[in-house]
């Protein structure tokens, strides 16, 4: 099963941990290449130790996604090394998490927050999809997956930033989704809700701005929080064959959140 994925190549950001790291070691041990995109190197080790554990190739590109010529370089090494570009998976991002960014309304998200959400999540993505769209329409198409969130499904108090940039995301994916259909091209997002195993989550339950028991108790319908290999399984999923006939579709991952 996915045989479509040996000898093609992903390019992922947010690489270095949680999601990134999750979907850069499944598709290795599918036999797909991954080029770790990260900002650190020592972030990227432990992604490509895994995905060569795997059974996987794996090399690790420099790439800021808030920074333009970061993207096209982290882009173009990644052909210039592994030979080509399939499938990338948009998966950096920030947002509040109550150590590194505070929860807070408009009025008290201070302008630095702002700038540094929107340019990690909505620009970031923008010059991810630039550089990768520019590939994948001069050399047969590809699949590619950004990662939103609920939160750009479902507005909720405290995420100031968080929220809108997440909503720009789901937007960005759907037009480069209907711009590039008949370059065979297929773009597609996913939105997961409070994931085991990313930072986000962690830093959140260690600052006591998220509370897991009520989460799983009074918020989300099927009563448990996500882990990374339900995320893997998504973007699997949207990569390959199976979802040969969808493009443009914002997939919640969040146990029932979104209804």
């Amino acid at each position: 099963m996915f045989e479509e994925f040996k000898d093609k190549v992903l390019f992922a950001t947010g690489a270095g941990s949680g999601m990134g790291r999750a979907v850069s070691v499944r598709f290795g041990s599918m036999g797909c290449k991954v080029a770790v995109a990260a900002r650190k190197l020592e972030k990227a080790e432990e992604t490509i130790k895994q995905v060569k554990a795997a059974g996987g190739d794996a090399i690790f590109v420099s790439c800021d996604v808030a920074d333009e010529q970061s993207v096209k370089n982290a882009i173009s090494q990644t052909v210039e090394t592994l030979g080509r570009l399939d499938y990338a998976f948009n998966n950096a991002g920030c947002g509040a998490d109550g150590v590194n960014i505070p929860f807070a309304p408009l009025t008290e998200v201070t302008e630095s927050d702002w700038i540094k959400v929107i340019n990690t999540n909505l620009t970031g993505m923008f010059h991810c999809l630039k550089y990768e769209l520019l590939y994948m329409t001069k050399n047969g198409g590809g699949a590619i997956v950004n990662t939103a969130s609920i939160g750009g499904l479902k507005m909720v108090p405290g995420f100031g930033a968080y929220g809108p940039s997440k909503a720009g995301v789901i937007a960005i994916t759907q037009t480069a989704a209907t711009e590039f259909a008949k370059e065979g091209v297929r773009v597609n997002v996913i939105c997961p809700g409070p994931t085991e195993g990313t930072n986000l989550m962690e830093d959140s339950k260690a600052s006591g701005a998220q509370d897991t028991e009520f989460l799983i108790n009074n918020v989300i319908p099927l009563g448990k929080l996500g882990n990374t290999d339900n995320i893997a399984d998504a973007v699997t999923f949207l990569m390959s064959d199976m979802s040969a006939n969808i493009t443009g579709c914002a997939l919640p991952v969040c146990g029932g959140m979104q209804m």
